[in-house]
């Protein structure tokens, strides 16, 4: 599948020949992580659009944000809207008064969270951790209003 003397149609069309721990190979080549429900397929389809992909070039991002566009016009799963990411610096303090206790949580530099010793990777683990119910590690640190960014 490597040789590149084949062409893209041809490797594409032998796709369908290989044995699946081969296509599992060329699937784990071009993508980060394995689906939860595969069938062959599936696989062979991803796996021949990234064989295309890689030789002829993706679509536009102007192509793909028009495909995008209208498969949201024409789903029937209503979309949530995107909440707008929060980018705090390293070394930043959040304060939160819960339980008549003050929590303080530090941005480390990698990103992530330290909140009494220990390392969390959203402010949403935090927050689940300092009330034991799910929380919006956002809403809870006063970093957004409720209803704002769903």
């Amino acid at each position: 599948m490597n040789d590149l003397k084949l062409s893209v149609a041809a490797q594409v069309a032998s796709l369908s020949n290989l044995p699946i721990k081969d296509l599992w190979a060329l699937w784990d080549k071009y993508f980060p992580r394995r689906p939860t429900h595969p069938n062959r397929n599936y696989l062979e389809s991803r796996i021949a659009y990234k064989i295309q992909e890689a030789a002829y070039g993706g679509l536009a991002p102007e192509t793909r944000r028009r495909l995008e566009l209208i498969g949201q016009r024409h789903s029937k799963i209503k979309s949530r809207r995107v909440s707008p990411a929060i980018h705090l610096p390293p070394g930043t303090v959040l304060v939160r008064e819960w339980g008549e206790q003050d929590h303080k949580v530090t941005v480390t530099a990698e990103g992530q969270f330290d909140y009494a010793g220990q390392s969390f990777k959203s402010l949403t683990a935090v927050a689940r951790h300092i009330t034991g119910t799910a929380w919006s590690g956002p809403l809870f640190f006063g970093l957004r209003q409720a209803g704002e960014g769903t």
